[in-house]
């Protein structure tokens, strides 16, 4: 087992650790902000050129379709003022600024810091977890990829192919270093596990399909899940599901009670499949020796 930060460090340089994971944790949160934001509109114009490129017209030329993840600069989404360097600082600026634009004085949507202290919280719980290892840097390569692909589901119900093949690929190559630690998985197990979250996902969809006539789930879940798979195995794949589908009828049993669900609404399945495939990624095994302890199982 990778040696933890209490094992590996003294109180003094663990702490050290800590803060560089927080700080670093807290600038990608930004930048990631910024992904999930745009991307779902970079998506959008994309599919407009491409529409375009079929249909022989013209194809639309306005800020949107020019939009990327460095252009245009950061401003306000309500007034459009564009934001000062100080104005970017992660959580702070929102603290100081008291939740509002400095321009118009609206709200800031909340989720902004909340994003950068998630970011934040990938980096410290890997730190703490693993140490300064390369499992460390497994950990946090995987959960800030799959950060901004669960918000994006949340919001738009898109797994954007640029984030899920990242972190398939980034799990493959990371199964090379299996001997380093980088990867609890042998290059042969995480093509297995791709092969075979792929496939799952696929076999599920189609069933759920012929039975009720509807859709339960798109290619982006299917994807995600061989990302998550090429990260933990084929064995990782019953956790990933009996966590995710769990957090998924929890999140729809709290809509329910607070009255805003309905026979309309869809719950996205990315998010829940991001956040159980990173915790099995972190504390798998811890989760399956509780679970086979309670039930005798061996």
């Amino acid at each position: 087992m990778t040696p933890s930060l209490a094992q590996g460090l003294n109180a003094q340089s663990g702490w050290f650790w800590l803060l560089v994971a927080g700080l670093l944790g807290l600038a990608i949160g930004s930048f990631i902000n910024v992904v999930i934001v745009r991307l779902p509109r970079m998506m959008n114009a994309e599919w407009h050129r491409a529409a375009a490129d079929i249909t022989g017209t013209a194809p639309p030329e306005d800020a949107e379709t020019r939009v990327s993840l460095a252009w245009p600069p950061s401003a306000c989404p309500l007034c459009d003022a564009r934001l000062k360097p100080w104005h970017n600082v992660p959580v702070l600026s929102f603290v100081a600024l008291r939740g509002r634009c400095h321009a118009c004085r609206q709200r800031i949507n909340v989720l902004y810091p909340l994003v950068e202290l998630m970011a934040a919280a990938v980096c410290l719980l890997a730190v703490w977890h693993f140490g300064p290892t390369p499992a460390a840097l497994g950990a946090v390569i995987l959960g800030l990829l799959l950060l901004p692909a669960a918000m994006i589901d949340a919001r738009t119900y898109l797994l954007p192919d640029s984030l899920t093949l990242a972190a398939l690929w980034a799990g493959l190559l990371a199964s090379l270093g299996h001997a380093y630690g980088v990867s609890s998985v042998t290059p042969a197990a995480a093509i297995a596990g791709a092969a075979l979250g792929y496939t799952a996902l696929w076999i599920l969809e189609r069933g759920f399909y012929l039975v009720t006539g509807r859709r339960g789930m798109g290619q982006g879940d299917f994807k995600l899940t061989a990302a998550l798979c090429a990260w933990l195995g084929p064995s990782g794949l019953p956790l990933i599901l009996f966590l995710a589908a769990c957090l998924g009828l929890a999140a729809s049993a709290v809509l329910a009670l607070s009255g805003r669900m309905d026979s309309a609404r869809r719950i996205a399945f990315g998010p829940w499949l991001a956040f159980a495939g990173w915790i099995g990624f972190m504390y798998g095994p811890e989760l399956i020796g509780a679970y086979t302890a309670a039930t005798g199982l061996q």
